[in-house]
């Protein structure tokens, strides 16, 4: 059972969006203020948003089909990974190759050559060749490995894509878009979210927002798979009663109504939640003040 509330998401920096002059004017609706050069982004329509994609994924997952993970930017790659592999679902973390989606017979050989290559290296065949051709065949397969390893299971189109950043992979983007794949995709103030199925306003450069969001994918797809082999014993009311309160504004803990939101919404906050190591923090004029939020305005109950 997959749980998200206000706090997970305040911890994780999920609301920081970027610098103010960085902005896409097509974010508008999901962004609740601007305070100091920086967008804050509305966590109301953030869970909302959880909520919605929660449940395509559920329904694609039930339905028989896969969930193919898309994150490439550094900071992505290891939850993108580590999360796909719990949930025994592909993924795509080191390059988008062209045609992945769009040429996929093309991909289809590469990966049986991928697979032909680690076979010849367990069963003797590199033993009768040269020093020179295993190492051509060793970079081979390494080089596949890297580009294909996530999807070398894959033998048929995704039922779905989760991507994170769709700047950072407008091409697999574009061809979702073209085979008509459905796409959950996290979108930060300076994407733009239309033409995505499933967009859900965050922070896409915090490491631990999108480890945050893959979990919760990953989460989506384990329930799925039990209910698809507890179908038999499960009833439409339990599985309405697991759903009860998912992801919603009501089902937040009182704890969580009452925490303070302000120690989340400091600059030192920004920096710890936008800063890491492969991409440098992108300073602002205004470095010593803090950013306010009216908690009331955004948290109030509807």
């Amino acid at each position: 059972m997959a749980v998200v509330t206000m706090k997970n998401l305040l911890e994780s920096g999920v609301h920081f969006g970027h610098q103010v002059k960085r902005w896409d004017p097509r974010m508008k609706k999901y962004i609740f203020a601007e305070r100091n050069g920086i967008h804050i982004i509305d966590l109301q329509k953030t869970i909302q948003s959880i909520k919605d994609a929660y449940d395509a994924v559920r329904k694609t997952v039930a339905a028989g089909k896969t969930v193919l993970f898309v994150g490439t930017k550094k900071q992505a790659q290891q939850a993108v990974q580590k999360e796909a592999e719990r949930c025994g679902m592909y993924y795509v973390n080191n390059r988008w190759l062209g045609g992945m989606l769009t040429n996929f017979v093309t991909i289809k050989k590469s990966l049986l050559r991928l697979k032909k290559l680690e076979k010849m290296e367990v069963d003797g065949t590199f033993e009768n060749l040269t020093k020179k051709e295993i190492a051509s065949l060793g970079k081979e397969r390494i080089k596949l490995q890297k580009n294909l390893g996530g999807i070398k299971e894959m033998k048929e189109l995704p039922g779905i894509l989760f991507i994170i950043d769709t700047r950072k992979e407008a091409i697999a983007v574009a061809e979702a878009q073209r085979q008509n794949i459905p796409i959950i995709a996290v979108v930060d103030t300076n994407c733009n979210p239309e033409g995505i199925n499933f967009p859900i306003p965050g922070n896409d450069d915090a490491i631990r927002a999108i480890t945050l969001f893959t979990q919760i994918i990953a989460n989506a797809v384990i329930e799925a798979d039990n209910e698809v082999g507890l179908k038999i014993i499960e009833t439409l009311g339990d599985e309405d009663e697991d759903m009860e309160g998912l992801l919603t504004d009501a089902s937040m803990k009182e704890e969580d109504r009452e925490i303070d939101i302000e120690k989340y919404t400091t600059e030192e906050a920004y920096r710890a939640a936008k800063a890491d190591e492969e991409v440098p923090f992108e300073d602002d004029d205004d470095t010593d003040t803090q950013i306010k939020v009216d908690v009331d305005k955004v948290y109030n109950d509807e």
